[in-house]
């Protein structure tokens, strides 16, 4: 089971950007997908954005079409959601997750990490 650890989240103001990352404990996570998730208060778990194992593929949640972009690292074991023009509905826990296949992880994910906290205000 890979941990997976999240950073750069942070408090920025509406139309700021913020690039997040998602280190892998592992390379075997080099051959699975990977995806962001976020949490906003009272509000369920959403998928944000997923890349598959060998970055061809990726998904985007309509909310952040054009503005988030997801990509993996040249060490593979890492995965990035550069995020442009931030707006106050962003504001979230974002989580990175993994699973064998983009399929898997935009539906259920096996691996977790804790989350890093996104702030964005108007």
């Amino acid at each position: 089971q890979a941990q997976l650890v999240e950073s750069g989240g942070g408090v920025v103001q509406a139309g700021d950007s913020l690039r997040l990352s998602c280190a892998a404990s592992h390379r075997t996570v080099n051959h699975y997908a990977m995806a962001w998730y976020r949490q906003a208060p009272g509000k369920q778990r959403e998928i944000v954005a997923a890349i598959n194992a060998n970055g061809v593929t990726t998904y985007y949640a309509d909310s952040v079409k054009g503005r988030f972009t997801i990509s993996r690292g040249d060490a593979q074991n890492t995965v990035y959601l550069q995020m442009n023009s931030l707006k106050p509905e962003d504001t979230a826990i974002y989580y990175c997750a993994s699973a064998i296949s983009i399929t898997m992880v935009t539906s259920t994910p096996r691996d977790w990490g804790q989350g890093t906290q996104v702030t964005v205000s108007s």
